[in-house]
Parts: structure tokens; sequence; C-alpha cells
């Protein structure tokens, strides 16, 4: 048989769909041409040759040793070899008198010369890849150490280009931290947690439905709270780029998970299901449909709890909202309030100092961590471990100083704070099921049945706003009011809280 195959290579399947392959072809056919020789089967591969086991090459190699063409045209050295032991099976194959054709190299491989000149071109090839990993290593590091990911960003951000950081992706981002949120209330298991958040419409990057290994992958990654850690070195690093989650809710979900704490993901889809609670027995409310009704009972036999409508459920939940509400004089005179806390309290604070010094205290012990590692006293596992400790507590306390920064702006947020509790009502009735559901859970925290009485309690972040509505304005506006002077950090940490966060998303 004296047909000859053709074998082009590109180091990446993009590489491949541009010119590059063609072009290789192109040049083969013409050395081929010029030779009188005829390709019988063409072998392309779309990978890196710096991996030996490159499946395109071995069957072109096995085809080879059974004979089932004479020879080979290659367009360069480096397109057949940049490994040894690929170049070694090129060897073989000559060793076996198949004939060997490099298209753009003049050199004659049957002969001794010729192959010395092919080996030394391969050593060099060989060489070159070496020194290509290890420079992009280098730009690697020097990308991480400067906090950004030069990797493909998690589900969430988006990619900007190399050397970009990354960015929230505006139709994700939200999404992701409301999975982290529903995680951290400990009444999901992965699997249920995946079918919430694909009720919420979270897919992934091509637009389908997240895995579960996808969702735990997410929810394992500080990506998500500031820090970059690297899957195969366990490495980490300051991220520059804008968390989703802060440190302490991270460290929560990790905790969370190792207890395996959640629930299993319920069959139907009722909007207040499971989050009602039976007054006497204790049970949850089971959702039914009836006549075009949805009613909630309680199904312990002789309990005196029946049953409850959504209806009637959703009408005492709109008289909760609007027990947030608040007139434009009580509004001003809380603000007022708030901005001569902050003057009193928080200017010139003592505090802030402390955590200054704590995180230089953080960097000395991250820079002995290295001396040790330098100096063998600690193995690199060891090391990992208690770096990323020292950087979750770094991040914590970074976080803590910019919040204390912030205070400054309190006043402002305190105001916008308390309009969006107006216009909670009409928020409520504009959303769509799946998020009333998160809504209420986000608004209230016991939801007790006792026989046809319905018992809402708001969740804690609520109170202060509760305990502002209680007092007349007049109390306010005193400065001598002690009272509501200890609601004031309590109100602004509720502007500032996640489910505060949480309320503006559903705006938008």
């Amino acid at each position: 048989m004296n047909t000859y195959f053709g074998y082009v290579r590109v180091s990446t399947i993009k590489q491949g769909e541009g010119v590059s392959i063609e072009a290789q072809k192109e040049a083969i056919n013409n050395y081929a041409a010029h030779n009188g020789l005829e390709i019988s089967a063409w072998f392309e591969e779309k990978e890196t040759a710096a991996k030996a086991g490159r499946p395109v090459f071995n069957g072109m190699v096995g085809a080879l040793k059974k004979r089932q063409a004479k020879g080979l045209i290659v367009h360069k050295i480096d397109r057949s070899a940049r490994n040894f032991r690929d170049w070694a099976h090129i060897g073989e194959l000559a060793d076996d008198g198949i004939d060997i054709h490099f298209a753009t190299e003049t050199l004659d491989f049957g002969s001794r010369g010729g192959r010395l000149s092919a080996d030394i071109q391969a050593v060099i090839a060989a060489d070159y890849i070496r020194n290509l990993k290890e420079e992009t290593r280098k730009g690697i590091e020097g990308r991480l150490k400067q906090g950004i990911y030069p990797f493909h960003a998690p589900l969430g951000y988006i990619n900007n280009g190399g050397g970009k950081v990354k960015t929230l992706d505006p139709e994700r981002a939200a999404l992701i931290k409301e999975l982290f949120r529903l995680y951290a209330t400990g009444r999901y298991t992965i699997q249920s947690l995946r079918h919430e958040m694909i009720a919420r419409g979270l897919t992934n990057r091509e637009g389908a439905p997240p895995s579960k290994r996808l969702v735990e992958k997410t929810l394992s990654n500080p990506f998500y709270c500031g820090i970059i850690r690297i899957r195969t070195t366990g490495a980490t690093y300051k991220g520059i780029h804008k968390p989703l989650i802060t440190a302490r809710q991270f460290q929560q979900i990790q905790d969370i998970k190792k207890n395996r704490f959640g629930k299993q993901h319920t069959k139907h889809d009722y909007l207040f299901r499971g989050l009602f609670q039976c007054g006497h027995c204790g049970f949850a409310m089971t959702a039914e449909r009836q006549k075009g009704n949805v009613y909630y009972r309680c199904h312990t036999f002789g309990c005196i709890t029946k049953s409850l409508r959504e209806e009637h459920i959703e009408n005492q939940f709109a008289g909760l909202l609007k027990q947030l509400w608040l007139n434009q004089e009580a509004k001003d005179g809380i603000v007022a309030e708030v901005s001569k806390w902050v003057d009193d309290k928080i200017k010139g604070n003592a505090q802030f100092q402390h955590q200054e010094s704590q995180l230089a205290e953080i960097d000395e012990k991250m820079e002995a961590l290295t001396d040790a590692l330098i100096d063998r006293l600690l193995d690199k596992e060891t090391f990992t471990k208690r770096k990323e400790i020292l950087l979750l507590e770094k991040t914590k306390i970074s976080e803590d100083i910019e919040k204390a920064r912030d205070f400054l702006a309190a006043p402002d947020d305190v105001r916008k704070f308390l309009e969006l509790m107006k216009s909670l009502a009409e928020l409520y009735e504009n959303l769509k099921p799946v998020e009333k559901r998160a809504f209420v859970e986000i608004v209230t925290s016991n939801r007790i049945v006792c026989g046809k009485k319905l018992d809402l309690e708001p969740s804690k972040w609520l109170e202060p706003v509760l305990n502002c509505t209680a007092a007349s304005y007049s109390a306010l506006s005193r400065p001598e009011t002690r009272t509501f002077t200890n609601w004031v950090p309590q109100l602004i940490a509720s502007a500032w809280s996640e489910e505060t966060d949480t309320l503006r998303e559903f705006l938008k």
C-alpha cells in the first residue's frame, strides 16, 4: 500500500475553528503532490501536544503499525510532538519501516543526519512547551496575587477577558445570593434546594436546570465571599471581585453542610407549604386543594385546628405589612435621631483602630506561616488550611471595618429603608407565587395557627420598625428619649440586613 496518512493538530478546539488546520492540510497536500504521494486518510486532532496520550494520534499510530498506510506526512515537527513519549512513537514507526515526512522541514528523516536534526528540533519543541507552561504559571500566579481570578467565572459572575475582574451576572447573581440565603435557613437539602431554585428560574450557563453537583459546588466555593481558592492545589487568595455573601455567611453554610441538616423536597408547589404550624399539636399544616381553593389543615386526630383558607392567610399577612407604615413626620424624626446617634457613638470610636491592629496581627501571622513553610516546619497541606482560616478571619474583620465606615451614610440608608417599608404591601401583591413564598419567609418568623386564628410573628429584623410605629412622633422627636436611642443601632442593622437587600431585589 503506497498511500500516506496526513496528520494535523491545533492546541484548542477554538483554534480549530479558524484557518490553522486548513493551512496545515494545504501545506501537506502541496508536499504530497510535489513528491508524488497520495493521502488516503486525514487525522485531525484538537488537543495540546504537551499531553501524551492524544486519542487521534494514538489511533493513527496503531493503524500505521498495522500497515494500513505506507507512511505519515505531518505539517511540522512541533505538530507531531511536544513531549518525548509521542516523539518516541514517531521514532518507533520509522524504525519499523514507516516513511515519515514533514511538509515544511527540509530534512531526510530516513538518514542518520536527518533523524538527528529532527531529534534536536523535537527537544527544542519540548523545551519550548515547558518554558511556555512555566511562564503561563507565573502569569496565573501574578493575577491571583492581584486578586484576579484568571479562570472561568463561577455561576453568578461574568467573564470579562483575561486579566480583568469578574463582575456580577445581572441574570443570575440575585438567584445565587438567594440560593445561599435559603440553604442557610437549614430547611433544605441540596436536592430540595435545587428544585426550589429551578422553580425560581435559576439555570446553568447553557440555560439548562442546574445539576445537584453544581448546586453543591456553588455552596462550597469561597469565591462568593471574596476568597479565591484553587481546587487543584488548595491555595487561597484575597479576591478583588464583588462578593455576593459575607465571610460569616459562607462559614455558616459550611457548618450546615457538614452537619447535613435539611429538609426533604416536597411534592406539591403550594404557596405556603411547610410555613405554618399548628399551635396545639406542633405539627406542620398540610396544604390541599378542594373545589378550586387551597386549604391548610392539621391532620392530627382530635386537634381543634381544622383548616384555614389561603386567602385568609394572605389578608392577615397584608395587615401585618400595613403595620410597618410610618407617616412623613415620624420618618423625619427617626432619621434625625439616627443622625444624632451616629455623631455621638461612631465618630472617633477607638474600636476601629483596634480592628486595624487586628488586621496587622493577621498579616504578621500569615508571614510567619509562610516562613514556617519555607523552613519546612509545616507541610503544604497544614499551611494551606491555616492560611484559609486566617484569610476568612481577615475578611470578616475587613467587612466589619467597611461597615463601620459606612455608618456615616446610616441616616440616608434608614430613610430609604423606611420608604421600603411603606411600599411592602404593594410590592407583595405584584410578586410571583414563588417570590411571595420567599417574601413571607423573610418578613415573618413564627407562623402559628390555633383553631381558626392565625398568629404571624414578624421577623426580628422588623422589630425596630414596629417599635417606631408604636411610638408617637412627639416622643421620638425629644432628644432625651432614651427608649428610641436603644432602637437606633437595631434600626440601622435592619436597614443594612440581608433581608432588606433581598426585598430590594424583588423591586427590580
